[in-house]
């Protein structure tokens, strides 16, 4: 064929009059295409549907100053953290008078939490690596529910009932239970769906509650450590008090059996048992809130207690924490790593950093999701089991619910 009947045909194929023509006269036939077309698109989005929802659980923290006032406010709102007389007034009282002290330390630490960016930055990664090791459960997509702060649990659940996921895993980002805070987080989850009155979930449904000696933990903070202590004088090595610092909790919730204190002194014991127990060390416990008694000693106090004693090197670890917050950024770092300490007789100081984004991290909770999705467990005996001393009637009915969940789950 020649090039001048090529560029022939396809002016006559170009030519309006014809399409007109062959719009009134071959309708079916472009129906057909686009019938075609569109279930080449559906196809397309079937491919792309997520299978699995990773709900990431935390308490949350106010983006920027503004968000200060709301944050304190839901958080003395919330009598699963802080029981108040009259809390639904002294609540919001209460945060108002301490919105200007807490916006002055957001402030000094660049203007607000870190925590939505890291739990983004590991959600994101999480996902990668589960759609590369275990695609037949992909594609996996990351949902944030904070309780206190944007995106909310109940957000989080309408964008999920939205995508239509086939299941979903209630990850808990701490990885030591507590009741003051994952309790709380599974304490709202029931009460969503409760108040959605379903009667059969459109997912199927599970939690990771607690993972306090998870490998990827216990070796990311190992690493962090050996990493820290290379930046002590040599023949310092055998002076230097490792302190665990983990996020203290009033002593009613430890009376009534919660095992918070237990799960930490545990992630503490592995990882010295990694350390080859080479260093003195302490768990200790810091933010209080309040005048009721808290678990004790007080990081702040045994920082001086050492200092008074003699010891000169110290290095703080914030083995409760995960990521960066302004526990550790700010209470660590300013209030005790420089405040605290500026006119006392130390040599050195140091703190640990959170685990982040670290490798062996990322590695040991992509292992924990993995894990958890092969052992066909979606409630935890742990977490169906009220305290021994809980009086409570919303984590009773927390349990009844889970339990339901469970059975209905289990027969389908």
């Amino acid at each position: 064929m020649t090039m001048n009947r090529i560029r022939s045909i396809t002016k006559w194929i170009r030519n309006p009059k014809l399409i007109i023509m062959l719009g009134e006269k071959n309708s079916v036939g472009i129906k057909m295409n686009q019938s075609i077309r569109q279930l080449s698109s559906a196809k397309t989005n079937e491919e792309k549907k997520v299978k699995t929802a990773i709900l990431m659980l935390n308490m949350g923290g106010p983006k920027t100053i503004a968000d200060v006032e709301p944050f304190l406010r839901e958080l003395f709102l919330d009598n699963d953290i802080i029981k108040l007389p009259l809390q639904k007034w002294l609540g919001p009282f209460i945060a108002k008078r301490r919105t200007a002290k807490v916006a002055k330390k957001y402030s000094e630490i660049g203007g607000g939490s870190p925590l939505h960016e890291w739990t983004n930055r590991q959600g994101s990664l999480l996902i990668e690596r589960l759609n590369q090791i275990r695609p037949n459960n992909g594609p996996y997509k990351y949902y944030i529910g904070f309780r206190y702060t944007p995106p909310t649990l109940s957000e989080a659940f309408k964008q999920i009932e939205c995508d239509k996921p086939e299941r979903v895993i209630a990850f808990s980002q701490y990885a030591q239970y507590c009741c003051n805070t994952t309790g709380s987080s599974v304490n709202q989850i029931a009460k969503y769906f409760q108040q959605q009155q379903q009667q059969k979930l459109s997912f199927h449904l599970s939690f990771i509650d607690r993972w306090p000696i998870n490998s990827g933990l216990i070796n990311s903070f190992t690493e962090l450590i050996n990493n820290e202590l290379k930046q002590f004088p040599v023949n310092s090595s055998n002076e230097i008090i490792l302190l665990f610092t983990a996020h203290s909790l009033p002593l009613n919730s430890v009376n009534v059996g919660d095992t918070y204190t237990m799960e930490v002194s545990s992630t503490v014991m592995e990882v010295m048992k990694q350390l080859k127990f080479r260093h003195p060390f302490r768990l200790v416990w810091q933010s209080k809130v309040g005048p009721v008694p808290w678990q004790a000693p007080a990081t702040d106090d045994v920082i001086k207690g050492f200092i008074e004693k003699g010891y000169r090197n110290i290095l703080l670890i914030p083995i409760s924490f995960v990521n960066e917050h302004i526990e550790t950024l700010h209470e660590l770092d300013i209030e005790y790593c420089k405040e605290l300490v500026e006119n006392l007789p130390i040599k050195m100081i140091r703190r640990c950093p959170a685990p982040n984004d670290h490798p062996l991290f990322i590695d040991g909770i992509v292992q924990l999701i993995d894990e958890h999705l092969e052992s066909g467990v979606d409630v935890s005996p742990q977490l169906l089991l009220q305290c021994p001393l809980c009086v409570k009637k919303v984590c009773k009915d927390t349990r009844l619910w889970l339990k339901e969940l469970q059975n209905q789950q289990q027969q389908q």
